[in-house]
């Protein structure tokens, strides 16, 4: 359930560098939001995997189908989370200072920690 938030705060650190912007109190903000979508999309792996379980199937082929089945419920969410901040991050107006830094993190961390749990 908390693998991909190590690889979640990988990627933020990882866009912060590409992007050159440093470490700021908006940037851990971003962080908290990514470790928050991180665990949500491990929980929804982990609960469909529990599900299947329960109705008798064995191990190896509820770990198979907890991972693939619910594949794109976590795709979109981590798709539209994406999305949702590009404008945020690429923002020119005032507030840009705080804006990028919070987005940067989201954006970069949900890539690289998606790919973890699919």
């Amino acid at each position: 359930m908390f693998s991909g938030v190590p690889l979640a705060l990988t990627g933020g650190v990882a866009a912060l560098a590409l992007r050159d912007i440093p470490m700021s109190i908006s940037a851990g903000i971003g962080f908290i939001a990514l470790s928050g979508v991180a665990v949500l999309n491990g929980v929804v792996m982990l609960s469909f995997i529990k599900d299947l379980l329960e109705r008798g199937m064995d191990l190896d082929t509820a770990i198979r189908e907890g991972a693939l089945t619910p594949l794109r419920p976590v795709l979109m969410t981590a798709l539209v989370a994406s999305l949702g901040f590009v404008p945020m991050a690429l923002n020119v107006g005032g507030g840009q200072k705080c804006n990028d830094r919070s987005a940067s993190c989201v954006i970069g961390g949900i890539i690289s920690s998606d790919d973890a749990n699919v």
